[in-house]
């Protein structure tokens, strides 16, 4: 979900690992030029929808990859089976009011330009959460322990599921 800390933590973790880190909304940015909320005003989200696919499909054959990907990634089946094909997932769940807080301000949030964007975030998660779950090899309670402490606990699983 947006404000998860997919960025944050996905960074620390590929310098962690000695991987490259790649921020599937930025490539979509770096890649047309302009901002998402900018593809979200002039194609929609089915067309911001569809950059997006095209975009995880090609990093997702890279190997030794962090990639963090947007929020709405679980909702094309298709994005979902290639995430789960060709990596370790991993769902940073963080509840409703959580996500609010760390995404009140931003106005890099198009689905969050609306009149109750608590509301809208409880919407989205109502969706996106099983999706997330389905999709996810490893989810990781993304409330408590601040960031270093969330990357140390996917650290841990990681190497709990990856090492011998």
């Amino acid at each position: 979900m947006m404000g998860a800390g997919k960025t944050t933590v996905g960074r620390l973790l590929a310098k962690h690992f000695g991987r490259r880190f790649v921020d599937a909304d930025h490539e979509i940015e770096a890649r047309t030029g302009v901002r998402i909320p900018t593809i979200f005003e002039i194609e929609g989200e089915p067309g911001f929808r569809r950059r997006e696919s095209q975009v995880i499909a090609e990093l997702a054959r890279e190997e030794g990859l962090v990639l963090a990907t947007g929020g709405g990634v679980v909702l094309d089946p298709a994005n979902r089976e290639v995430l789960k094909q060709t990596g370790l997932v991993i769902y940073l769940n963080a509840l409703p009011a959580m996500l609010y807080e760390r995404t009140r301000h931003d106005r890099n949030r198009p689905l969050l330009q609306v009149p109750d964007p608590l509301g809208k975030i409880t919407e989205l998660f109502a969706l996106r959460d099983p999706l997330y779950r389905e999709t996810a090899h490893l989810v990781v309670d993304a409330v408590a322990g601040g960031v270093q402490g969330l990357v140390t606990k996917v650290e841990t699983e990681i190497r709990s599921r990856c090492e011998p």
